[in-house]
């Protein structure tokens, strides 16, 4: 990936994202990069929208808003269906979707990879809240914006008091989840709409 990355976690208020998206910018300056975050959340709480924008570039950020994504998240049907026609080069941005609550439509131009996010951290750490840590994994894992090991501490050290070390290994599961290959490459896998 080049240097500069606008990353956009998307998906519905509750899910942690503008938490995910503080612990992304946090991993970026100990990772000795600029950055700068920004976030926008609907009305309500819990439910409604929410978006968290990760500008990282070993330059100068002249801008605060992502503009042109080269990575999106998307962790609800709603945030899918808003923020991937915002996608200005198709075939530049990775687009990770929680396979949980996102079903498409695809369409094979995007590089859209489709992970069970959610059901993994209720499955395997019994806990939903950390999805966000584990789609941080995935994330990484797939687009290799940070380094790894600076990324876990980071995650420990924003995280919520007594909630580092579960974070962490909701990370970390999420890295296996990229590793073992389980993210359908949901672009060639499904029907083009018509």
């Amino acid at each position: 990936m080049g240097n500069r990355q606008e990353v956009l976690l998307t998906g519905a208020g509750g899910q942690g994202l503008i938490l995910a998206s503080i612990i992304l910018a946090q991993a970026a300056v100990n990772d000795n990069k600029n950055v700068v975050q920004s976030q926008s959340y609907g009305p309500e709480a819990r439910g409604g929208a929410s978006m968290a924008g990760v500008i990282i570039d070993i330059d100068t950020i002249e801008y605060p808003k992502v503009v042109n994504p080269t990575v999106l998240l998307c962790m609800n049907q709603a945030s899918f269906n808003k923020y991937l026609p915002k996608i200005k080069e198709v075939g530049e941005c990775v687009v990770i979707v929680d396979s949980t609550f996102v079903s498409g439509p695809f369409r094979e131009e995007y590089k859209i990879k489709s992970y069970p996010i959610t059901k993994t951290a209720k499955e395997e750490l019994g806990k939903v809240v950390v999805a966000n840590m584990l789609a941080l994994g995935v994330l990484n894992a797939a687009t290799e914006l940070l380094d790894r090991d600076i990324f876990r501490a980071s995650i420990f050290e924003q995280a919520p008091k007594g909630s580092g070390e579960l974070n962490q290994q909701a990370f970390d599961l999420g890295y296996r989840l990229y590793e073992l290959g389980s993210g359908q490459d949901a672009g060639r896998s499904a029907q083009t709409p018509q």
